[in-house]
């Protein structure tokens, strides 16, 4: 789905949402989705990953699982929000894949003690 000017979603949606100004997901919607938008609100549930070019804002009663990827995010009390957060915009969110993790054996580690040592980086 894709809309122009500001949208308010009440009821189910699934599938992928982008939204060249505001998207408000009001309190009584279940929202299956990936969502791309200028700024948006969440009063209700979302389950998907959500871009905002500008500001995500997640208000009571709201609940998202998924990441998030803004420059500006305002979350407020009362709700639940599981999931990756990245503040760098759209394109700073990577997956897992994206990370790489090696375990030096114990022979190489520095001399700190540990059985072994985690290193972790992103890939670029």
């Amino acid at each position: 789905m894709q809309f122009e000017g500001t949208v308010r979603i009440e009821g189910h949606v699934e599938g992928e949402i982008s939204a060249q100004d505001a998207l408000i997901v009001g309190e009584s919607a279940v929202v299956n989705a990936q969502i791309t938008g200028s700024s948006i609100v969440i009063h209700g549930r979302v389950t998907g990953d959500v871009t905002a070019q500008k500001r995500l804002e997640i208000r009571a009663p709201g609940k998202l699982f998924g990441n998030i990827a803004t420059p500006s995010l305002v979350i407020h009390e009362g709700v639940v929000f599981e999931g990756q957060c990245a503040m760098g915009g759209p394109d700073a969110l990577r997956t897992e894949k994206d990370r790489k993790i090696a375990l030096f054996p114990k022979d190489d580690r520095p001399g700190d003690g540990a059985q072994h040592k985690v290193h972790s980086e992103i890939a670029k």
